[in-house]
Order: C-alpha cells, then structure tokens, then sequence
C-alpha cells in the first residue's frame, strides 16, 4: 500500500459546470504530466441522506450547504506517497502560477470558501483483480 491521497469536496454553481469541467481537464492533465497516478473528477448524482443501522448519515449537499442551484463534486488524485504528493504538487502549482499569471481574464467557476481540501493516508485499499 503506502499510497496517498488528496481530497476535495466542492460546491459548483449550476450553469458553471461546464466551465468547472474544462478546468478540471486541464488540472488531471498537468497533474498526470507530474506524476500523479490516478485523478478523478466526480459530479455529486445521488446526495440524498442515507439510513445507516437506526441513524442516518449527512448527504454532502448538507454538509456543503449546497443549494438548489449548485452541485457538489468530490475529487481526488493519488500519488504513491506524501513526499511525491509534495513534489507533484509544487511542479503543478508553478505550472498552474505561471499559466494563470498569463490569463489575468481568468475568473474562479467556483466559490472557494465552499471547498474543502485534505491529504490522507491509505490506510484500507481494496482492488478488483
């Protein structure tokens, strides 16, 4: 195992999606071209509370405050370790300053204080053979 992995749950706004996409498009290329293993951008599709034994979870919606008007996507890239995290991650960054500083036009499809980001550890995997 040993794997790592970093996490984003986000809120887009209806109508943005498209423009979210493409931008994601462009992070999973720079992100694989550095290094990453896998990258995967998912677009919230069944977010309704779930019954666990007598309680029932949170749906991502809630947890995001998400409204009627926007969807909540989960993303994730993984990498063989934190350390290659922390080396993909600084060449995308400087590639990702660089591309931006170039389009000074570019506005932010989401709003970021509806994100949240986290690195973890694999600590259970499971693979189909």
């Amino acid at each position: 195992m040993g794997k790592y992995i970093d996490g984003f749950v986000l809120v887009v706004p209806k109508g943005k999606e498209d423009d979210y996409k493409k931008m994601a498009e462009e992070g999973r290329d720079s992100w694989m071209k550095h290094g990453a293993l896998e990258y995967f951008e998912c677009k919230g599709d069944d977010l309704k509370q779930q019954e666990m034994g007598v309680e029932k979870s949170r749906s991502f919606s809630e947890m995001t405050g998400a409204k009627s008007d926007e969807n909540v996507w989960f993303s994730l890239i993984v990498f063989n370790s934190k350390e290659h995290r922390d080396e993909v991650n600084k060449k995308v960054m400087d590639e990702m300053n660089e591309n931006y500083d170039e389009q000074s036009d570019f506005i932010m499809p989401i709003d970021m204080k509806k994100m949240a980001y986290g690195g973890f550890e694999v600590a259970v995997e499971g693979l189909k053979k």
